[in-house]
């Protein structure tokens, strides 16, 4: 029985899984803040499933790239209820993730020689992104990127690849290439940690709990708000 925690976009999700299902899933209100609502959310589904901290076999959560904010809130949530019920802590990468939720929902789309490229807006013209194999696997790292006309060319030439995400749309007139595919309409979800949590849990691949911390890809620039008045 995993815990997963998605904070890592506007998105804020739970979900509670076994290893061959999603159980319960649980979302905050759109634009909500996710450090007010995460607990909530949390425990609503622990309710409702009669499952206690302590039940849990680990606790999952979404480990960016993404948000600065939004993953500091989910890594101190997942770090404070792993110490707290002694149960291991899972990092799960975001785009892997990602690439997991969407063969979930369009298991249509796993045709031989396609790929998979998921993207997390990083504002402008830039996404973190990766690439992966029909399978699940990535094949091209974690890196953020800004799109222009030649972004993927060297891969776009020999595959056709899906590009999904909240980082995808903006670089839908950039990237024109015949190969290129756009998937509308994808949102995270903490049940898209599922089956990488179930994989890493079998393998034992466990954080430190006292000193993990979210994969932030790019350090956090600080800005100063404009004054309401002159």
């Amino acid at each position: 029985m995993i815990l997963c925690i998605e904070t890592a976009t506007g998105i804020c999700s739970a979900a509670l899984c076994d290893d061959l299902s999603v159980i319960s899933v649980a979302e905050a209100p759109p634009g909500m803040s996710h450090a007010a609502h995460l607990t909530v959310i949390i425990q609503e589904i622990l309710e409702e499933t009669g499952i206690k901290a302590a039940d849990l076999d680990a606790v999952a959560v979404s480990k960016g790239p993404g948000s600065y904010t939004g993953l500091r809130i989910g890594v101190s949530a997942a770090k404070g209820i792993a110490y707290g019920a002694g149960i291991p802590l899972l990092g799960i990468n975001t785009l892997t993730a990602m690439c997991h939720g969407y063969l979930t929902r369009h298991p249509a789309d796993s045709s031989s020689g396609t790929l998979l490229c998921p993207m997390i807006d990083a504002r402008r013209m830039e996404v973190y992104n990766a690439v992966f194999s029909i399978d699940g696997a990535m094949i091209r790292e974690t890196s953020a990127d800004i799109i222009d006309g030649s972004s993927f060319t060297d891969i776009l030439s020999g595959h056709e690849i899906i590009f999904f995400g909240n980082g995808a749309e903006k670089c839908r007139n950039a990237i024109t290439h015949p190969n290129a595919r756009f998937a509308d309409g994808f949102v995270l979800s903490a049940s898209y940690l599922h089956i990488p949590s179930v994989n890493a849990l079998r393998s034992k691949q466990f954080e430190d709990v006292a000193y993990f911390e979210p994969y932030y890809l790019k350090e956090f620039m600080a800005t100063i708000p404009r004054k309401l008045f002159p």
